[in-house]
C-alpha cells in the first residue's frame, strides 16, 4: 500500500478507491463509470479486509471525506472529481466545477424565536435528527422559500432511473400566494458530513421522477455551530449544481432579539 507525503498509509478506503480510480481512469478523461463488484478483488488483491456495506467506500467520499491526492491532481484546473450513481451499484466519476456546499462565513444571522420543543432538544439523538427537527418546529423552509411547507415524509429512500438508490432526509410539499404547488427535497448535514452537489442532482432527478407536477426547490441546511443553521437553496444548470440563494438562521430566545435586531431586518427588507 504505498505511502503519501508525509509518510502516513492510506486507509483502507482511500486505498480502495484510489486503485479503482487507476484502473478505469485515462489521461484527459473528464469522466467514466464503474461497479461495486470491482472493490472486493481490489480489496483482496492489497490484502484489506473489506467492509460489510461496500457502499460506505462511495458515501465516505461522497459526504464526508476527500478524495486522495493522487486522484485530485488529475482533474482539470478550475474542476474537481466527484462520484455520483449511475444505476444499480454502478457510480460514476465526473469532473465538475463545484463539490461541495459550505457555509459562508461573513453572512448575517438572522434571529427566529427558537420554537423548538425542549423535550425534542433533550432527546435528539444525531445532529442530523437534531437539525431536521429544529428545521422543522421552526418552519425555516416556510421562512427560506416564503411558501407554506409540510413535511411529507422522511428519509425517502427510493430508487431513481439511471442513478440507482437514493435517499433524501425529508420531503416538504408547499404552495405559494398564487396556488403553485413544490416539492422540497432536503439534505442536513451536521458533524462533519458536507452536502456533496452530486446530492442535489439525485434529489432534483428523484423529484422530477417521482412528483412531475410539482415545483422541485432544493434544500440543504447545515449546523454552522449549536442553533445557528445555514439554509441553501440549489438548483441543476448544464449539470452542475448552482447556489441559489443561502442564508443564516440563529433559533435564539425571543427575549434576545432587540427592537434595533427588528430594525435592521427591516432595513434589508425594503
Amino acid at each position: 500500500m504505498p505511502d503519501d507525503k508525509a509518510g502516513r498509509k492510506p486507509n483502507r478506503y482511500q486505498a480502495i478507491i484510489a486503485r479503482v480510480f487507476a484502473d478505469h481512469y485515462s489521461k484527459g478523461a473528464t469522466e467514466f463509470e464503474f461497479t461495486r463488484d470491482v472493490f472486493a478483488a481490489i480489496a483482496e488483491s492489497l490484502e484489506i479486509k473489506l467492509p460489510k456495506n461496500f457502499g460506505d467506500v462511495v458515501y465516505s467520499f461522497r459526504y464526508r471525506s476527500e478524495l486522495p491526492e493522487g486522484i485530485s491532481k488529475t482533474a482539470s484546473k478550475g474542476f474537481e472529481w466527484v462520484i455520483e450513481g449511475a444505476g444499480r451499484a454502478r457510480y460514476r466519476f465526473r469532473q465538475v466545477r463545484l463539490n461541495r456546499i459550505v457555509p459562508r462565513n461573513d453572512l448575517l444571522a438572522i434571529k427566529v424565536p427558537d420554537a423548538t420543543p425542549e423535550i425534542i432538544s433533550a432527546y435528539a439523538l444525531s445532529d442530523e435528527q437534531a437539525l431536521l427537527a429544529k428545521v422543522r418546529y421552526n418552519r425555516l423552509v416556510d421562512i427560506f422559500l416564503g411558501i407554506t411547507a409540510f413535511s411529507l415524509q422522511n428519509h425517502l429512500r427510493t430508487t431513481v432511473r439511471n442513478v440507482g438508490q437514493i435517499e433524501i432526509d425529508e420531503v416538504y410539499v408547499g404552495i405559494d400566494r398564487y396556488g403553485r404547488q413544490f416539492v422540497v427535497p432536503v439534505q442536513a448535514k451536521g458533524g462533519s458530513d458536507k452536502h456533496g452537489t452530486t446530492q442535489t442532482q439525485q434529489d432534483v432527478l428523484c423529484c422530477a421522477e417521482k412528483f412531475p407536477n410539482l415545483i422541485c426547490r432544493a434544500i440543504s441546511a447545515q449546523f454552522v455551530r449549536e442553533d445557528h443553521i445555514a439554509m441553501f437553496e440549489l438548483a441543476v444548470q448544464d449539470g452542475e449544481t448552482k447556489i441559489v440563494d443561502e442564508k443564516h438562521y440563529q433559533l435564539a430566545p425571543a427575549s434576545s432579539i432587540s427592537a434595533r435586531d427588528l430594525l435592521q431586518y427591516a432595513a434589508r427588507s425594503t
